[in-house]
């Protein structure tokens, strides 16, 4: 499936719900990820992230998609996150 993953964290959590949620989707603009995940890495996600966020502080949103047929996204201005480049 495909995950959008929005959140918004307390700064002091949020570098780490960042890092986190980065192992398995990949970051697009401030407080957005996204990509294909497994049910059961998504499910995975969701528990490393609960460990981490204070539930009645902090707010984390997945929109699924079971497909991308009929998904397009189109970016208006800068382009932000995506692919790293190391040298």
């Amino acid at each position: 499936m495909y995950v959008i993953m929005v959140y918004d964290i307390k700064e002091e959590r949020v570098n780490r719900v960042l890092k986190t949620a980065r192992k398995y989707l990949t970051w697009v603009q401030n407080s957005v990820l996204e990509g294909e995940i497994t049910g059961a890495r998504l499910e995975s996600l969701k528990a490393e992230l609960k460990e981490i966020i204070k539930e009645d502080e902090d707010s984390v949103i997945f929109y699924k998609l079971r497909t991308t047929k009929y998904f397009q996204k189109e970016i208006i201005g800068q382009e932000k996150g995506g692919e790293e480049v190391f040298l």
